[in-house]
């Protein structure tokens, strides 16, 4: 019986692999992909280019309760404030409906999403002058299917922060638990 040796290709898949798999465990992220990132599949077709271009500001739908942590996706409520008579006979708006009678939250597809050991306050950022949603989200405003444009990883977080002379400090973003 003999053992196959592998070649140098293989040897070196394999130590670009391992280094990747170094850099997701000290890191806790594997690098970022290119950006525009595609729109992922989403249950009910939404534009916010549609919505923006009717004056509907981004805190109408997502909320930033207290400590402003988060924003929220809109519950169906949100939606039928308007939709309960606003397009009520559409298609979709009827999906939403279908939800909203169910009592059920819509099971968007996330777009943007940090991990759960960074801490982030939407309601601190925006408070900084020159900061809005578009900062970190992108023109959203512009976009009839949401997609991710731009990069919300530790590096450029960082850049953006020697920027605006903000601190770099581990404990910033990250809970020292």
């Amino acid at each position: 019986m003999s053992i196959a040796t592998p070649s140098g290709d293989t040897i070196a898949a394999m130590r670009f692999l391992a280094s990747l798999f170094a850099t997701s465990v000290l890191f806790g992220q594997l690098p970022e992909p290119k950006f525009p990132r595609p729109a992922p599949q989403q249950p009910i077709p939404f534009s916010h280019k549609l919505h923006a271009a009717k004056s509907v500001a981004c805190v109408t739908c997502h909320t930033m309760p207290p400590p402003g942590d988060f924003a929220r996706l809109p519950k169906t409520e949100v939606c039928m404030g308007c939709h309960s008579t606003i397009k009520k006979d559409s298609v979709v708006i009827q999906k939403v409906a279908a939800f909203h009678t169910q009592q059920k939250r819509i099971p968007w597809a996330p777009v943007y999403r940090i991990p759960d050991w960074v801490s982030f306050n939407h309601v601190k950022h925006n408070a900084v002058e020159g900061v809005t949603c578009a900062t970190c989200h992108g023109p959203v405003a512009e976009q009839d299917t949401l997609h991710r444009e731009k990069d919300i990883s530790m590096q450029a977080c960082m850049d953006c922060h020697r920027v605006k002379n903000a601190s770099n400090d581990c404990q910033t973003c990250h809970d020292p638990r």
